[in-house]
């Protein structure tokens, strides 16, 4: 489907891009206006991945919860044609930040609908409504000061914790260390295969074995959809040891909890496939015979035993050995990430590791008369929830906020994203507002 021209507009009105995922956004906001949207017109519209996590019939009731939204404003980078983020609000006033993602086709892979809520206005309001949302949370509020992170505000910040995907910021950084060394670079090829195909989220594990794609595509799609198989991708391509050598080299506190470093595609084999047999097996091992282990006993499923025990296993809703079987580490050790990809960038063929880290604010929205970019890398999975970022502010500083929640005993609430939004925008606000932030 192509995107239709952008139709004219009032002055000052916002504009949804000529762009495939602008496109879908116009036909969205109309479909608001006359719910519900018939099953066949969803089908046409949305991915079978997406629909199969969200059905239609759920679909338009999360829809119907909302109702016909006025398109305030589109806070989307001008480079990213498959996705556009806005913000939009209610007759009655209430706001909500709309994200919308396309795939192959495209067709909606992604949709997110989060109201935009007051954020806290004290540094202990803010840690009351983190305490709320999970029994175990972390925080760190930090400025970047020659490289190093330097805390303004935090609740145990160097505790190891589930990191979900914000693992791929290492996975990140040990390619950028492959560029910079002339063993792998932006343009090279890489091709699909069965093999190592995951699991969403993301969209590249609906394409054909043998598609092509680059390594800069893998990249981008890695970070700002979160797209698994291009996460395994990269693995493969620059080798485990050189992923656990980024923890290291990033200054991880305990890199050792993340050897053998996992790909996405074994963890799902680990928490789907003949649960929990097999992951008691790998969990009873001592950590150096881990790595033989998956390669003997968890690479070999094939793509289609995964697959089956996704669709006819029980439904994983629950939290599955999310303080065991999960990539780790703490707040802390995200800034310090961060901080090296922020060097990185800067270096000579790395400058785009700052591209694909901004194509996705994840909804954050700050006010971009006081920030000048946004990185964002999050994470999940049933218990697991982590929210991390990178903004620079007009003025010169550079602010990092993770927020690392779990539960290892129930799923966390459907509002928690919501919840940690709020507490990431506010605690940017009171950092940026501090004494001695300007410049």
């Amino acid at each position: 489907m192509a995107a239709p021209p952008s139709r004219p507009a009032a002055a000052g009105a916002p504009v949804l891009p000529a762009t495939p995922a602008g496109a879908q956004a116009r036909w969205l906001l109309g479909q608001l206006t006359h719910l519900p949207i018939p099953t066949p017109a969803i089908e046409e519209h949305f991915a079978s991945s997406f629909l199969a996590e969200v059905p239609p019939a759920r679909l338009n009731e999360i829809l119907a919860s909302v109702g016909p939204l006025r398109l305030e404003a589109v806070r989307s980078p001008a480079t990213t044609p498959d996705a556009v983020s806005l913000v939009a609000s209610t007759a009655g006033g209430e706001r909500f930040t709309v994200q919308l993602y396309t795939g192959a086709g495209h067709l909606i892979v992604g949709l997110w609908l989060l109201p935009v809520l007051s954020p806290p206005k004290s540094w202990a309001a803010l840690d009351r409504e983190l305490a709320s949302i999970a029994p175990s949370v972390h925080l760190l509020v930090a400025r970047l000061r020659r490289g190093a992170c330097v805390q303004v505000h935090a609740v145990d910040p160097a505790a190891p914790a589930p990191l979900g995907s914000a693992f791929k910021l290492y996975v990140l950084d040990a390619l950028a260390a492959a560029v910079a060394a002339h063993r792998a670079s932006w343009g090279g090829q890489l091709r699909l295969s069965e093999a190592v195909k995951s699991l969403p989220s993301g969209t590249l594990q609906d394409e054909a074995a043998g598609t092509r794609l680059s390594v800069l595509q893998a990249a981008t799609a890695m970070i700002s959809i979160s797209d698994n198989t291009a996460a395994d991708l990269l693995i493969h391509l620059v080798g485990v040891g050189a992923v656990e050598q980024a923890t290291r080299s990033a200054g991880m506190a305990h890199p050792g909890l993340d050897v053998p470093f996992l790909t996405t595609r074994q963890l799902f084999v680990l928490k789907l496939v003949d649960w929990p047999r097999l992951a008691e097996r790998y969990l009873s091992l001592p950590a150096p015979a881990r790595a033989g282990f998956l390669a003997h006993s968890v690479d070999t499923v094939s793509r289609r035993e995964l697959l089956a025990a996704a669709q006819s296993g029980p439904a994983w809703t629950a939290p599955r050995d999310v303080d065991s079987i999960e990539w780790f580490g703490s707040a802390d050790d995200v800034c310090r990430a961060f901080a090296a990809l922020l060097a990185a960038s800067r270096r000579p063929g790395l400058g785009q590791l700052a591209r694909v880290l901004e194509v996705n604010d994840g909804g954050l929205h700050l006010d971009p008369k006081r920030f000048a970019w946004t990185w964002f890398k999050g994470g999940s999975e049933p218990g697991v929830l982590t929210l991390n970022y990178l903004a620079a502010t007009t003025a010169g500083a550079t602010y990092e906020v993770s927020v690392l929640v779990d539960n290892p005993g129930a799923p966390l609430g459907a509002s928690s994203t919501v919840q940690l939004l709020g507490v990431v925008s506010g605690a940017f606000s009171l950092a940026a507002a501090a004494p001695g932030a300007v410049g």
